[in-house]
């Protein structure tokens, strides 16, 4: 092609435009406001089709293209599993540059142009279904059915975390991932992925259980103070109190392929009883002596990565440090926790009404004097209860309170598990909801969640299974006082209204 022709091509190419361009050109000037296309978004097949990206696109078409064909190479079957691997590791630096729209585009990519073939799938799908139980065939179909499932996508991820920090990496994406997931579900399949990769790969069989002590290097201390999520560490001298070696006690599990990073942590108190309030387990002029404790009180757990919700390790982990802490302390007997509800002050905004429509006559009486309406009201009663840290041991108010935290922790269920996030990990392990304790957490935090409000779980070794197995059918366990503050159900007929 002479100089002359290319030059005439382009000119012809400007006049005429794409098919793109001319849709755009065509669009009315009052589906532009402010300069934007107000058009439907395209799919990602679209726009990888096209040669322009319209207002609002993060990646043009032809850097989306390009990544489509860096991610192919990947897992490229020509290639070795260490070749794809720095192949991949390079994608993953390639990545640490994109701005969060455009890593957003990369998602998309992995999603839809690294699914299971949908024929290969169907057929296996087909093969299986005719297949008669029990016969070889129907072995030999559900094993071309598992394969046809495995997708590319899989292939893609493995790759990523054969690097050094691939797992990091991939923690680090479905973290960034989650909160996207609900707002485009076209992205839930790749958190299925790597949720499905990561249950395999951090199966408690690969982790490793480790004491952290003051002595544990000042790095691995330093995430502790990072990651705690329950109870805020404000010093250095407040870390060390949790790691004296006099009384506490604290573990975490650890994965080889993230090397100094606990992946979930407890702190454990030495006691003589059931502690009933937080303020002494974190006063750093408080003494003890673990030689004469009886009870092992799990007073915070904290998850450390975001990416791997919904893989389950908590369980095992108490298992372990319990077994730990029988070894060095026979005397050990009782095992339970301290822990907030971090769950009730929201829940009871919405059910503070429901839960005051079912008090018998005479609680609600004195409950209306003391709130000055008759019938007691929701608003004035979730007002009331910002000061909750006064009341005294007979207010209708604090009693009310507690009752309704034991409906809360006892009877709020959704699709058969428990609302509450704490206690649905505590329960699914076994534990039953020991006490309720009144205002056992002072702190702003405490105050914000359950005006003080925390709860013992407590791990009855012996009874561990049967509590799971009452929770499956929908029956919180719990102790005989817990019980004792549920709610009866309310006289029938109307109550007077009027001001107390």
């Amino acid at each position: 092609m002479t100089a002359s022709d290319w030059i005439q091509r382009g000119v012809s190419l400007l006049r005429t435009g794409t098919a793109d361009e001319k849709a755009a050109a065509a669009a009315p000037a009052a589906a532009r406001k402010g300069g934007e296309d107000t058009r439907a978004p395209r799919t990602l097949a679209e726009r990888m089709e096209a040669t322009l990206r319209r207002h609002g696109e993060a990646l043009p078409p032809r850097a989306l293209r390009k990544a489509l064909e860096d991610m192919r190479a990947v897992i490229d079957p020509r290639v070795s599993e260490v070749e794809g691997g720095r192949r991949a590791s390079a994608l993953a630096q390639e990545y640490a540059g994109l701005s969060p729209d455009e890593r957003r585009d990369w998602w998309l990519l992995i999603c839809e142009c690294f699914a299971p073939d949908a024929r290969r799938l169907q057929a296996a799908r087909e093969q299986f279904e005719a297949a008669q139980p029990g016969s070889p065939e129907y072995a030999q179909a559900e094993v071309k059915l598992r394969r046809a499932l495995l997708s590319p996508r899989a292939r893609l991820l493995q790759r990523f975390s054969m690097a050094a920090e691939g797992m990091r990496f991939l923690i680090e994406l479905r973290a960034e991932l989650l909160p996207e997931v609900k707002k485009d579900r076209r992205l839930s399949v790749l958190d299925a992925e790597l949720e499905q990769l990561f249950s395999t790969w951090f199966d408690v069989a690969f982790l490793e259980l480790q004491r952290i002590s003051w002595d544990s290097p000042a790095s691995l201390i330093e995430k502790l103070i990072q990651y705690e999520a329950v109870h805020d560490i404000k010093s250095w001298s407040d870390v060390k109190n949790r790691l004296d070696e006099r009384d506490r006690r604290c573990y975490g599990f650890f994965h080889p392929r993230l090397p100094g990073v606990p992946l979930i942590f407890v702190e454990v108190a030495l006691t003589e009883a059931v502690s009933d309030s937080i303020t002494p387990l974190l006063d750093e002029q408080a003494s003890a002596d673990a030689r004469k404790a009886d009870t092992a009180i799990f007073y915070s757990i904290s998850n450390t990565q975001t990416g791997l919700r919904g893989v389950s390790f908590g369980d095992s982990l108490i298992k372990r440090v319990v077994e730990t802490l029988r070894e060095e302390f026979p005397k050990l007997k009782t095992f339970a926790t301290l822990s907030p509800i971090p769950g009730l002050r929201g829940w009871l905004s919405q059910n503070a009404q429901p839960l005051l429509d079912r008090l018998p006559e005479r609680q609600a009486q004195a409950l209306g004097r003391l709130l000055g309406a008759m019938p007691p009201t929701a608003q004035r009663l979730i007002a009331a209860l910002d000061e909750a840290q006064a009341l005294g041991p007979k207010s209708p108010l604090r009693q009310w309170l507690m009752q309704a935290a034991a409906e809360y922790l006892g009877r709020g269920l959704r699709e058969g598990k428990p609302i509450d996030a704490v206690a649905r990990f505590h329960l699914g392990n076994g534990a039953r909801v020991e006490r309720l304790n009144w205002a056992a957490d002072p702190s702003a935090k405490g105050q914000r969640q359950s005006w003080g409000l925390m709860v013992n779980y407590l791990y009855d070794l012996k009874r561990l299974d049967k509590h799971r197995a009452l929770l499956a059918q929908g029956k919180v366990p719990v102790s005989g006082d817990v019980e004792g503050l549920f709610l009866k159900a309310a006289a029938a007929g109307p109550r007077e209204t009027g001001a107390a």
